[in-house]
């Protein structure tokens, strides 16, 4: 799951980076309104953690304008006004939750969690394909009721798998949900953590189509 993290404080902009890294998200950091909307018209991301005290164009104004540009990305807003007209406009303009710092890390993740999963159209804390079962919180699968043991990079491509089961994924769109900017990526790197998945789980769970990409078959594919 790529996140975007905007924020113009270096110290809490590094620690939100690393923090969600270990939390099995691949972050990426900008640190005024202008990048982000770069980077958001032209990248694809997961979530956005947003603050609204920024240079050059405020949070606010940034959220105004994806939302209007139709943008449906799930944005958390996280900052220190915490009066409730400021609440209120930012929820008002298209935020999908808002947060007040200090935040404990493990609860702001788990907020990103359930934007995610809500934006999917699913609110199970749990993915299930056929017999696939995965819990993106304790990063854990289980295959045909046993336990898989996974790299970080072979969980987080088996849970951008299971997210879109059943649809063609190209190389592109899954080295963008994985990989950040600062992620060195071998040119071959997607290709073996597939082999891996098919030897841990089945051969013939994950298709390929040349010149289209890779699908995660569901039940009565398989």
């Amino acid at each position: 799951m790529r996140l975007l993290v905007v924020e113009d404080d270096p110290l809490l902009g590094e620690a939100l980076s690393v923090g969600m890294r270990q939390r099995g998200f691949a972050a990426d950091w900008v640190r005024d309104g202008i990048a982000a909307e770069t980077a958001l018209k032209t990248e694809t991301f997961t979530a956005v953690i947003l603050d609204l005290g920024l240079p050059r164009l405020s949070g606010l104004s940034l959220l105004r304008q994806r939302r209007e540009a139709h943008d449906r990305t799930p944005i958390l807003i996280l900052t220190a006004r915490d009066a409730v007209d400021e609440r209120i406009r930012g929820l008002d303009a298209g935020a999908d939750d808002y947060v007040v710092k200090p935040v404990d890390l493990d609860e702001l993740a788990a907020r990103l969690r359930a934007l995610i999963r809500r934006s999917d159209g699913d609110p199970r804390p749990q993915l299930e394909v056929g017999a696939l079962r995965i819990d993106p919180a304790a990063r854990t699968a289980i295959w045909r009721g046993a336990a898989v043991d996974l790299s970080p990079r072979e969980f987080d491509l088996l849970l951008a798998f299971a997210r879109s089961a059943g649809r063609w994924l190209s190389k592109e769109q899954l080295s963008e949900r994985l990989y950040g900017w600062d992620d060195g990526v071998e040119s071959n790197a997607l290709e073996v953590h597939v082999h891996h998945l098919r030897r841990k789980l089945d051969p013939a769970l994950i298709a390929t189509q040349r010149g289209v990409g890779y699908m995660l078959r569901t039940l009565d594919q398989t």
